[in-house]
């Protein structure tokens, strides 16, 4: 049986909004689908998996495959789409991203708040897409480099200053957490204290998610 079977306690609904699973896709018993999620036609959502929509929206492709231990996460401002034939790999973190189609992001890679790949993309093993960053249908970034730009400039991470000079133009503070560059830790962390809190209202979703 394909989407969530009776006593899986891992589809959550979250901020009033319960995911919708086709009966044809997979969700592992130790993964978690939280809040407004769309699963396509024969997706795969592997054990230790996180799919959640702090705000947002996540929708998730057709034949996506979303690896064990994976984060894919919607926030404010930011939904994430996840394209037909895409693979996410282990430990990869896809936040606020938008994903084209038969793209691979493999292992550990990262994928910012704003940016969007084209389709067929990789991103290898350790590889960073920064926030507000764009890459083209078929783009590289190859193990450990970093993406940074728009259009995207594609760099080794020993080329920090490089990297960090564009960076600093993307606004990284405004785009993932809504505050000015410089924004006290205190006063940063009490509001995404906040935020989270309404965890305390989740509750677990029952047969409604599958969709029919």
């Amino acid at each position: 049986m394909g989407g969530r079977q009776e006593g899986r306690n891992v589809i959550i609904t979250h901020r009033g909004h319960t995911p919708s699973i086709d009966p044809t896709a997979t969700v592992a018993t130790t993964a978690v689908v939280s809040g407004e999620v769309t699963v396509g036609p024969g997706a795969r959502i592997l054990d230790g998996a996180v799919v959640t929509s702090e705000d947002g929206t996540v929708t998730i492709g057709e034949d996506a495959v979303i690896m064990e231990h994976a984060l894919v996460k919607a926030r404010a401002g930011h939904n994430v789409t996840i394209g037909a034939a895409t693979l996410v790999g282990p430990h990869a973190h896809v936040n606020g991203a938008s994903v084209g189609s038969s793209c691979f992001i493999a292992t550990g890679a990262s994928l910012f708040p704003g940016s969007r790949l084209g389709e067929g993309v990789e991103v290898r093993i350790g590889g960073v897409v920064q926030v507000n960053t764009w890459l083209d249908d078929g783009a590289t970034v190859p193990i450990h480099w970093v993406a940074v730009g728009r259009p995207a400039v594609i760099l080794p991470p020993e080329r920090h200053d490089e990297i960090w000079g564009i960076q600093r133009g993307l606004d990284f503070m405004g785009t993932v957490y809504g505050v000015d560059r410089g924004t006290p830790m205190t006063e940063l962390m009490r509001e995404q204290s906040a935020w989270y809190q309404a965890h305390d209202d989740d509750e677990v979703a029952g047969q409604e998610a599958i969709a029919p």
